[in-house]
């Protein structure tokens, strides 16, 4: 079986080709992340002409490194739902109009269920159900991964997501974009222990996520000492910055896999190359003797490889959508 998988849900554009589900015959990915740079962060309009100049070219890219044709394909899996709605069209309407000339199943992919699905590229062992906590510049969100292609979120982020909350203390603290990067490179020769910052609790929802404290307590600490003349250790401040969110993503999955009876927990989503995030959950769950699985970094940002392999599961259980298909900003895994 092989699936072509398109994804274009932000400023990568990238096609795979998967054969049985979890072999990747190929894997292009072209970022904007350069063009992207300058304005600090994704400008939507941009994002959507890149991916509409990019996408043929990748695309027959990734069938030729595959050595396959259009014609050896069982399905085109797309990512649909959700991200920018400009970016996601253009895939979209790509795929249905791919699928429709050569006459092949038209696969919808969820986004984070792409994400999800990157961890059974890396580890042939790997099945439901698990536990999965995903985080990404947009989400945070921990998952019962119920079989291949059903899932329960039972935490979600109330305002910024852990990706964000990076992101935007990078910037307060004078990095360029995409900040997460950065921060983790710093805090490899900073004090994790030198500021004490807030963990913000979602009354009621224990297994929910707030970031937005975060992030205004790390501005106003740096506005504060600039106003005084002051200078911050940014070294210490990205350790700080990075060990608190890992501090809270490794506790509230720990808290939802004893309370749920989970002992195979994973990680997956673009933060999760994050390797004080990493390394704390790994931690934890080494301490309680869970099964931990996290993909390899290159397969934690945005890829067709994940679209692929999580469509040739909903090929599998049928799934399948026709031409009137169309792309979706927001969209909880669990309405699916």
């Amino acid at each position: 079986m092989l699936i072509l998988g398109i994804e274009s849900s932000c400023d990568e554009t990238a096609a795979s080709v998967c054969e049985d589900c979890r072999v990747i015959r190929s894997s292009v990915v072209s970022t904007q992340i350069e063009e992207h740079k300058k304005y600090g962060g994704v400008v939507p309009e941009i994002a959507s002409r890149r991916h509409c100049e990019n996408i043929l070219g990748v695309v027959r890219k990734s069938l030729d490194d595959a050595k396959i044709s259009l014609a050896d394909l069982d399905g085109i899996a797309v990512t649909y739902a959700p991200g920018l709605i400009g970016a996601l069209l253009v895939g979209v309407n790509f795929a249905k109009a791919l699928a429709f000339a050569a006459e092949k199943p038209l696969i919808p992919v969820h986004h984070i269920a792409g994400h999800i699905a990157a961890n059974y590229i890396c580890h042939p062992d790997l099945e439901p159900p698990y536990l999965c906590i995903v985080a990404s510049g947009a989400h945070s969100h921990l998952i019962e991964v119920l079989s291949y292609t059903k899932f329960r979120v039972i935490g979600r982020t109330r305002d910024d997501a852990a990706g964000e909350c990076f992101d935007k203390c990078a910037r307060a603290m004078g990095f360029p974009y995409p900040g997460g990067v950065h921060i983790d490179k710093a805090a490899e020769s900073g004090n994790p222990s030198a500021f004490k910052l807030p963990r913000p609790i979602v009354a009621g929802s224990e297994f929910d996520f707030s970031f937005s404290g975060l992030k205004t307590s790390v501005i106003n600490l740096l506005h504060h000492a600039e106003q005084k003349g002051e200078s911050i250790n940014k070294n210490d401040l990205s350790a700080s910055v990075q060990s608190t969110i890992a501090e809270i993503i490794t506790d509230k999955t720990m808290l939802a896999a004893e309370r749920c009876g989970y002992k195979k927990i994973a990680l997956a989503g673009g933060v999760s190359a994050n390797s004080g995030i990493r390394s704390a959950l790994s931690a934890a769950c080494g301490d309680r003797g869970f099964d931990f699985y996290m993909p390899e970094k290159q397969l934690c940002g945005d890829n067709g490889a994940m679209i692929a392999c999580q469509g040739s599961y909903n090929f599998i259980a049928g799934i399948r959508a026709d031409e009137s298909l169309n792309a979706a900003a927001t969209l909880s895994l669990d309405e699916i």
